[in-house]
């Protein structure tokens, strides 16, 4: 039986209509990709499923006793969460009524100490059913871990909510609404605010989940890992195709073809009936007229017929002009070191980037990334290091907070205003190629979405004439279509690439150098993502060394050998740091294992076993790497 159904749905607003007669039907355990483009009404449909908003027509059906969990889309400003409470009870208070039943459960004990009759003893061992199969004896262990992969560290969980972030809270939100156990989840850009490593946490859960899912979501990647179908909201209609992303994307791009044929095939007809219509009125005679009125019924049936395909529609259409040369060498970095008071984000950054190469810096988020491309802008100052662009190097910069974008002027203003040099009717051409036409010119900047902003951005880049680009998450507040248009400029691009991102699709795509830029470094990862990934399930990848192409001095040399040599001694105190972590972890388990009331679970006897294993395997493994490094 179907978990939703979507019956004949149409909604709009005022004179917009957002979609009509969709219908839709979602088995328990499925995972739904939502994707359209922005404002096509893919956050307006989770709300007609929640019932937040009434549909004009048609109707959403629930399965019975359904439970429903919604997470909507925010901005990361910060929630409503209490105070004072630690962010580890936050999330706990999702079993609130389990951990009520846990209290009341230490008050019976408590009782049947002095009172052992019968009712007592029944009233406690149906609450202790009742406790077990409301995950009491697992759910503090569950929100732990839950916490840990959206990175909520052991440190963070016992710090109160009022000092998160914006983006911490969304996570925190997220993370409750994954712990409620809800039969259909309704996750509305559910990868903002999270890292790589979460976003790979979140893959694993969400594929898991016994309950259905439906996505809205941008995240391409994100999508080919969990979704086992896919609907795309695309003018005023729903159309669905089975798998993630990347197959509804072959699936859409065969029938595409089919469409196509079947279009031009109508258009030639219609233009042969036209034809014929033509050599009718040059005959003039009363049966000709009667033929033309016949022919022209024709025509208006095929003509209601035609649907024109996706390939004939307006579209986001761009390509960078051709950009002067550098030199081979576009871009030094030597032991570049950056901190703000006390708190260094990151040491010995040093490494080359070289013409034409497309190269991604990865890291978690505060790891100093944009922090990194404000000091190659010369925004920032290093407090050690150097760094040295090439020559006939021209630099451009994508701001992932639309800084470039003013908010007081007109949208051809804000173009035009930049590029003096170019005509009234080049300038409008330009905004046409990305979408805005006819009065859209006239609004006002501050009026538009973060996806039309981002579109100007890009459009001044692209002018620019810049050979070095450096973009900080191009692809945030641009919808899939725009990301698709984006990917296939930059990968025709003359130039060269530095670029921080999030979007794995998107690296996936165009990477072919990815750095991971650490505490104590910058690591060469691989040229794809695909290698990055392999690099990181493995041994941690080593920073990257100069190259030897040009013979360092004497001073250079004892800086890159100092540099190595503190490199050595923190990797040797992390090691030493995680012995002591499995040590105690070993100890500690070994003491819950001599527990009596433990030795006569079987359960748990066989769970504490295995972590017990996982533990001294680790342990065994840093021993090794610990006498390797003594070695070296």
């Amino acid at each position: 039986m179907a978990i939703l159904t979507l019956q004949a749905l149409s909604m709009g607003f005022e004179d917009r209509l957002l979609f009509q007669n969709i219908n839709l039907g979602l088995e328990a355990g499925e995972k739904l990709a939502l994707v359209g483009a922005n404002g096509c009404g893919k956050t307006t449909l989770l709300r007609l499923i929640t019932g937040e908003l009434r549909p004009e027509s048609g109707q959403v059906v629930l399965g019975k006793h359904v439970r429903l969990g919604y997470a909507a889309q925010v901005a990361g400003d910060r929630g409503q969460e209490p105070g004072e409470i630690t962010v580890y009870d936050e999330a706990l208070r999702v079993f609130a009524p389990v951990l009520a039943m846990e209290a009341e459960l230490e008050q019976l004990t408590e009782e049947l100490h002095h009172n052992h009759s019968e009712e007592l003893l029944h009233k406690q061992e149906e609450l202790r059913g009742a406790f077990e199969r409301g995950e009491g004896l697992t759910c503090r262990a569950k929100t732990r871990s839950l916490l840990l992969g959206l990175g909520f560290d052991e440190a963070t969980q016992q710090m109160p909510c009022s000092i998160l972030s914006g983006g911490q809270n969304v996570k925190l939100r997220l993370g409750r609404l994954l712990l409620s156990g809800a039969d259909l989840l309704l996750l509305d850009e559910p990868t903002n605010h999270l890292d790589l490593q979460a976003m790979a946490w979140l893959e694993g859960y969400l594929s898991d989940y016994p309950g259905a899912v439906v996505m809205v979501s941008h995240d391409r990647w994100f999508l080919d890992k969990v979704a086992t179908r896919t609907a795309e909201l695309h003018h005023n209609r729903l159309t669905l195709y089975q798998g993630g992303y990347s197959a509804a994307l072959k699936q859409k791009q065969a029938q595409a073809e089919l469409d196509r044929r079947h279009y031009e095939n109508q258009m030639g007809e219609i233009k042969r009936i036209e034809g014929i219509i033509e050599q009718q009125r040059q005959f003039g005679q009363k049966r000709n007229f009667i033929t033309i009125a016949s022919k022209q019924k024709q025509i208006d049936r095929l003509q209601a017929e035609v649907t024109t395909p996706d390939a004939y529609l307006k579209e986001l259409r761009f390509r960078f002009p051709g950009v002067p040369e550098t030199g081979n060498e576009v871009l030094r970095l030597r032991e570049l070191a950056m901190a703000f008071g006390e708190k260094e984000l990151f040491r010995d950054v040093t490494g080359l980037i070289e013409k034409g190469e497309r190269a991604f810096i990865l890291g978690p988020n505060g790891c100093g990334k944009t922090t990194l491309l404000k000091i190659l802008r010369r925004l920032l100052k290093p407090v050690e290091g150097w760094f040295a662009w090439g020559a006939n190097v021209r630099l451009g910069y994508y701001d992932q907070a639309l800084g470039s974008v003013s908010s007081s002027k007109t949208v051809l203003d804000e173009v035009w205003d930049s590029f003096k040099f170019m005509s009234h009717n080049e300038v409008r051409s330009a905004l046409g190629m990305f979408l805005f036409s006819g009065e859209d010119v006239f609004m006002a900047v501050d009026t538009l979405s973060g996806g039309e902003r981002a579109r100007i951005a890009l459009l001044k880049l692209l002018l620019s004439g810049a050979n070095v680009l450096l973009l900080d998450e191009p692809t945030n507040h641009l919808d899939i279509p725009a990301r698709e248009a984006l990917e296939e400029a930059l990968s025709q691009f003359g130039g060269t690439l530095i670029v921080v991102s999030h979007d794995r699709y998107f690296i996936s795509k165009l990477a072919t150098k990815i750095y991971m830029l650490r505490p104590d470094g910058l690591a060469l990862c691989g040229a794809s993502y695909e290698e990055y990934l392999e690099q990181a399930s493995s041994d941690a990848p080593k920073p990257i060394a100069p190259k030897k192409d040009r013979p360092l001095n004497e001073y250079q040399q004892k800086k890159l050998d100092a540099a190595e040599a503190r490199r050595q001694r923190a990797e040797l105190a992390r090691c030493e740091a995680g012995i002591a972590r499995l040590e105690g972890e070993v100890e500690r388990l070994h003491g819950e294992l001599s527990l009596p009331e433990n030795a006569a679970d079987y359960e748990k006897v066989l769970a504490l076993s295995a972590e017990l294993r996982e533990c001294e395997k680790a342990l065994e493994e840093k021993y090794a790497a610990w006498e390797g490094m003594q070695d070296a």
